[in-house]
């Protein structure tokens, strides 16, 4: 069974709570709820993780690459800029990863600097966006 790591990043806490005009009115433990039901449906084994802090975000990375984890799924969030500790973890392991945002980011100014080190991008589908990124996982690896 495919195994994937779902980050979620700075700030994601707050999502339905803050910005809801932006992101919508889930918040982060309804996030997990539809992400754990995609996980279902494809048949894939999920863990989501979050925290607000870049050397836990690491620390999962790690521990990822140690429990033979197949794919990363993260939505840097507040991550977006300034995280050399969670770029170079990337970089370390050898696990494919995809960034995943629920709106474009691009469209409210501003780049990802997470995104070079990834394997993909998915941007602007909302929730669904993590089953395409599990889905993809699954059939391009």
């Amino acid at each position: 069974m495919t195994k994937i790591l779902v980050i979620h990043g700075a700030g994601m806490n707050m999502r339905g709570k803050v910005g809801v005009e932006i992101f919508g009115p889930m918040t982060l433990p309804e996030y997990n709820t539809k992400i754990e039901e995609y996980a279902k449906e494809l048949g894939v084994e999920v863990k989501c993780f979050h925290s607000n802090v870049e050397g836990e975000v690491a620390n999962a990375i790690y521990q990822a690459h140690d429990d033979g984890t197949d794919a990363i799924i993260i939505n840097p969030a507040g991550f977006n800029s300034g995280v050399p500790v969670l770029l170079g973890a990337l970089r370390q392991v050898n696990i494919p990863s995809t960034e995943v945002h629920i709106t474009n980011p691009t469209a409210r100014g501003g780049a990802s600097v997470v995104l070079p080190v990834c394997k993909r991008a998915i941007y602007g589908f909302g929730i669904f966006g993590y089953y395409l990124a599990m889905k993809g996982a699954v059939e391009a690896g």
